[in-house]
């Protein structure tokens, strides 16, 4: 049932035929919007070739829809409660369809990153308000359970296509052709959100907090441009960046203090369940992803090709789409604490199985940890989805999505930074040595945060209730 402006009430929530048809558009744009963010991962080189871009410009390639992501997960959570879900839900869609336009007829690497971020942007109003309209549309129990298990899937599966698609298409078209298919993909699913999706928002709107928004996106996306100019070399520019990230940072908790109707009620960071799922968030993106982010430079190091790295990837981002359908399943007394707690530790023992490599290694020595990892991943991210809303107030669901997500990103920014100031650390021997020297030092430190993470999330216990 929906109201007369399309809207479908909060507590309306059901598991119907409309609540399934919400589901499969969200997760087809989730695992596209997924898609774009890894795809340039299988063709860094021709793509750089063909911007002519150095290797500045390759950094920037590879790094800059993390910074549309990140800066704008949470704002676009909170307009999407706020204004409509399916609203901003389809905005982000055709933002991603522009943006995919301009990085497949980019002239040069400017404008190709500035097409990057916009992808970002894009992907980042299709996930933060995707997973508040499957909060929408699926009562809070098994339901809602089972979907965000198809949700976690297809985060997996997006990650794991995107690679795989864009070098097949590099080999048989171009590089640019990706990015066409992205845009018809996000065309396509805007048009059946339209269709098929119904609005949803907070019943009483609490009004647009424009200073907190703008205060955030500024720290948020300065913070992240700074540490891709840092990986460059902290000059003036990154410095700068990091000095105009700050002060927005002290601002925006400023002014969320004073506001009446703040974008993010900082209040939530002392709820444990929210705090155990944003750390959740944080230290996946730090830890797995961060690592495997930087795997296909590494690996052509070994002599594995772009194309070989996107199959041996599958191993974990293929491995995780499976488990996060079958963690729908897992019994309801299985709560998400306990449930991110274990993944996390899982996907520790994984990144631990991917050290101790040497320059002769092969594919197949990096496949049973990544098969480790990705069971453990696929759990990580069904638990993430579910928890991710149901540690914040009823009708804020968006905004719960956009604040763990952004963890996610940005977690992944500096997890990232890390691991590649590990591997280009200099190193006694030849320079293979040098660098899978790196790659375990960088391994172990991935997988002690991510260790840590786990310990964290499980000490964050709601306080008892008192006994009468």
């Amino acid at each position: 049932m929906t109201t007369r402006d399309g809207r479908r009430p909060e507590a309306a929530a059901g598991t119907g035929p409309m609540p399934r048809g919400t589901l499969r558009v969200v997760a087809v744009a989730t695992a596209t919007s997924l898609a774009a963010f890894t795809a340039p991962l299988a063709t860094i080189t021709s793509t750089a070739a063909g911007l002519g871009a150095g290797p500045a410009g390759r950094t920037w390639i590879l790094s800059s829809m993390a910074i549309g992501l990140g800066a704008f997960l949470l704002s676009a959570g909170t307009l999407a409660d706020d204004r409509g879900r399916r609203r901003v839900f389809v905005a982000g869609l055709g933002l991603l369809v522009a943006a995919s336009v301009v990085c497949a007829a980019a002239p040069g690497e400017v404008v190709f990153v500035l097409g990057r971020v916009g992808q970002g942007a894009g992907a980042a109003a299709v996930i933060a308000a995707g997973l508040g309209l499957i909060s929408a549309a699926f009562a809070p129990g098994p339901s809602r359970a089972q979907a965000s298990g198809v949700w976690g899937a297809s985060v997996g599966a997006g990650i794991a296509l995107g690679p795989l698609v864009s070098a097949g298409l590099d080999v048989a078209i171009s590089w640019r052709a990706v990015h066409v298919v992205l845009a018809v993909l996000a065309l396509a699913t805007a048009l059946a959100a339209l269709r098929a999706v119904p609005e949803s928002r907070m019943p009483e709107p609490r009004g647009l907090d424009l200073p907190g928004t703008l205060l955030f996106t500024t720290a948020v996306g300065c913070f992240l441009a700074a540490l891709v100019e840092g990986r460059l070399g902290w000059g003036p520019t990154s410095l700068l960046l990091a000095a105009v990230a700050a002060v927005a940072a002290v601002g925006f908790v400023v002014v969320e203090r004073r506001s009446r109707a703040p974008m993010l009620d900082l209040g939530l960071l002392t709820r444990p369940a929210f705090l155990a799922a944003t750390v959740a968030a944080a230290v996946t993106g730090g830890g797995i992803i961060a690592l495997l982010s930087t795997m296909t430079g590494f690996l052509a190091a070994l002599g594995i090709t772009p194309f070989g790295s996107a199959w041996l990837l599958l191993a974990w981002s293929g491995t995780s789409v499976v488990t996060a359908l079958l963690a729908r399943r897992l019994p309801a007394a299985v709560i998400g604490r306990h449930q991110l707690a274990a993944g996390l530790l899982v996907v520790a023992v994984g990144q631990l199985l991917l050290t101790g490599v040497d320059p002769d290694a092969t594919w197949v020595r990096f496949v049973p940890g990544l098969l480790v990892a990705g069971v453990a991943s696929g759990v990580v991210n069904a638990a993430l989805g579910r928890e991710a809303v149901a540690s914040v107030p009823p009708g804020r669901a968006g905004m719960g999505s956009g604040a763990n997500n952004t963890a996610r990103y940005v977690g992944s920014a500096v997890g990232v930074g890390v691991v590649s100031a590990i591997l280009g650390a200099p190193r006694a021997g030849s320079a293979a040595e040098a660098l899978t020297q790196g790659w375990n030092v960088a391994a172990l430190v991935t997988a002690a945060v991510t260790a840590a993470g786990a310990l964290v999330v499980v000490a964050c216990r709601p306080p008892s209730s008192p006994r009468g």
